[in-house]
């Protein structure tokens, strides 16, 4: 076997409510739109034929309570509060009931977002790569299995800058649920423990600027913090 000539960062490890070892973060799945209004304050429409995705970095990935510095090339920095899910099981093509047995937990996370960025590229329908696969761009809290949190139903999912509420809905507001995006998402990958999905964000996003700190929380799950400190 060829020996690296490197070592590589160990994957970045999200504790886990009553569980002495973590959750191993792999590939990082995102659906974009999955909220009506959101996609209205973008200025696009939500399709509903089926759901889309866009990825991120594991390496760019960090856990609640990291401060971060305000990222290079963007003048828009916005958060984005979404409810992630842990796949624990391998699955492909998937039915619902399937989907459903796949999921190992749900978490709080942010997709923090170069918005400026993001539309100028979207504008020359080009890939959304600078806008959002950013060096800690995406944060995580503590996962909560499945079995301890209950289904998808009501929940609801919030967050504040500064003190002030931005973003404040329910998961009821959800455009495809938890296990048809499973199902869908297993027509083209190979899904397996250490995939996460972020669920897609309400509306009320907005930019952040370096020293506001940001917190967030659905029902029932650990909540979620970042500040961002000083361009490096």
């Amino acid at each position: 076997m060829t020996k690296s000539l490197f070592p590589l960062p160990e994957p970045l490890i999200i504790p886990v409510h009553g569980e002495e070892r973590g959750y191993p973060v792999g590939r990082i799945f995102c659906v974009g739109r999955n909220y009506a209004a959101h996609a209205a304050e973008m200025g696009v429409e939500v399709d509903r034929e089926a759901p889309f995705y866009f990825t991120k970095s594991s390496a760019n990935a960090v856990l609640s309570g990291s401060s971060c510095p305000y990222p290079p090339g963007t003048e828009n920095f916005h958060y984005e509060m979404e409810l992630a899910l842990a796949i624990g099981a391998p699955v492909f093509r998937a039915t619902p009931a399937e989907a459903n047995a796949a999921i190992y937990g749900y978490g709080c996370a942010l997709d923090m977002t170069r918005r400026d960025l993001q539309i100028r590229e979207r504008k020359k329908q080009r890939p959304w790569d600078l806008g959002k696969d950013l060096e800690q761009g995406t944060v995580f809290a503590p996962l909560t299995k499945a079995s301890d949190w209950g289904p998808v139903t009501d929940q609801r999912i919030w967050l504040t800058l500064d003190g002030d509420t931005k973003q404040d809905a329910t998961l009821t507001e959800l455009i495809w649920s938890v296990e048809e995006i499973i199902c869908h998402l297993s027509g083209f990958y190979h899904l397996r423990p250490g995939d996460l999905i972020l669920t897609g964000t309400p509306a009320g996003v907005g930019p952040a600027l370096a020293g506001q700190h940001m917190q967030g929380g659905i029902t029932g799950l650990a909540p979620i913090s970042l500040h961002l400190s000083d361009a490096a």
